[in-house]
């Protein structure tokens, strides 16, 4: 067991308001110290507003402690608490396991179909359907080889009784773009309040598929929003353009591996990696466009700047937050307990090469705060959800499960 502990005397860095989504909301956010990021930025961009970069620091001032509850799973992706306490968890190469609080792991379920697991690829989010206690239907996200190169898709199924297997598997959805990348297939799926699927998709990385993350006949790039069944969803924008896809919800995305909705406005966020620099937090705007690759805050790998080198242009959406360097942002969830007040509606991502937790405190649609959470595991931090006993549960690529929890 790892305990991590936090108590600080500053009392005034309490966070005990919430977000909204207007700009009169009562969140009280206290004195916050110098940013948490000290590293040299690799671009000379300035931020479009105040605060949408290295926000100052909070600290969560009430105790906390963090405890692996187990180590033995394999390249973990995405994690979602079922009813009864257990943890549902995929992993890379194609499995989906139940995992007690005690962290006893099962076998892989069966009949979860075929992964292309190369690079980026894989079994990768996962979310219970809202009336699982009743149809113990699931859906999940995965990267499948199809004719003309590689795809993401999306499929469903139910836990079979005795839990062994996964029942009555179908694909339900897959992005329409093939192509041999193994990178950048976003990855995550999540309910919205009416019924219907969010799904994040990735433009894939390389130079011939990047563009078409503007491009609205295709999926890359894209948040979309579907049925049950894999169809549009009623109500979606419209989005103009020939061939426009009706699932479409946002268009201009990179790699987009979290979403998250607000337990208080109900408005859908996203997390986004960006190229060297310009990783993004998102509160995601229907038939909106958020830009990539026509402006990021980040630059080539090789140092050269990304087609005309500007941040800001008419019509594209600017993140709510964004990081140079990059922290890679991941999975993410708002907390919604009382059992630590400071941290309710904060939103807490799982960083990548950054190793650490995320968690930013949210004012009027803007970051007022920022903490890094668990810095000294050393671990890659892949996916984080909430329990329904008020406690945050994250898994790492190096395969622990953790509980974050009041002490």
């Amino acid at each position: 067991m790892i305990i991590q502990k936090s108590i600080f005397l500053l009392a005034g860095v309490l966070i005990l308001g919430s977000c909204s989504n207007n700009d009169n909301d009562d969140t009280n956010v206290g004195p916050t110290g110098p940013p948490v990021e000290t590293g040299t930025p690799n671009t000379s961009y300035q931020p479009a507003f105040s605060g949408q970069t290295r926000a100052g620091s909070i600290q969560t001032t009430t105790e906390f402690e963090s405890k692996v509850i187990t180590n033995g799973l394999s390249a973990p992706w995405g994690v979602a608490y079922l009813p009864d306490g257990r943890l549902l968890v995929t992993e890379k190469a194609g499995n989906i396991k139940i995992v007690t609080q005690a962290g006893v792991i099962s076998n892989a379920l069966t009949g979860v179909p075929a992964v292309n697991p190369a690079d980026q690829g894989g079994l990768l989010g996962i979310c219970l359907d809202p009336a699982y206690e009743t149809n113990r239907m699931i859906y999940w996200v995965f990267s499948e080889a199809a004719a003309g190169g590689n795809i993401t898709a999306v499929a469903k199924g139910r836990i079979s009784n005795n839990e062994t297997a996964v029942e009555n598997v179908a694909v339900i959805y897959r992005s329409n773009t093939p192509n041999a990348s193994t990178l950048h297939y976003g990855g995550r799926v999540l309910f919205d309040k009416t019924g219907n699927l969010f799904v994040s998709i990735g433009e894939r990385s390389v130079l011939q598929t990047r563009p078409l993350a503007q491009a609205v006949n295709s999926s890359l790039g894209k948040v979309v929003r579907i049925t049950t069944s894999g169809q549009a969803a009623s109500g979606n924008p419209t989005i103009t353009g020939t061939g426009a896809l009706p699932e479409l919800y946002t268009i201009g995305h990179r790699n987009p591996q979290g979403l998250a909705i607000h337990p208080t406005t109900g408005e859908l966020w996203q997390s986004e990696h960006g190229p060297r620099g310009g990783d993004e937090i998102n509160r995601i705007k229907a038939g909106a466009n958020y830009g990539w690759p026509t402006i990021t805050y980040g630059i080539e790998y090789g140092g050269a700047k990304i087609g005309d080198g500007i941040t800001q242009k008419e019509g594209m959406e600017q993140p709510v937050y964004y990081w140079d360097p990059v922290v890679s942002p991941s999975g993410m969830t708002f907390y919604s307990g009382k059992r630590i007040p400071e941290w309710e509606n904060n939103l807490f991502i799982g960083a990548l090469s950054g190793m650490h937790i995320v968690r930013l405190a949210i004012k009027d649609n803007k970051v007022a705060g920022e903490e890094r959470l668990l810095s000294s595991e050393s671990q890659r931090f892949r996916d984080i959800t909430q329990g329904k006993d008020e406690a945050l549960y994250a898994v790492t690529d190096q395969g622990r499960l953790y509980k974050i929890d009041k002490k």
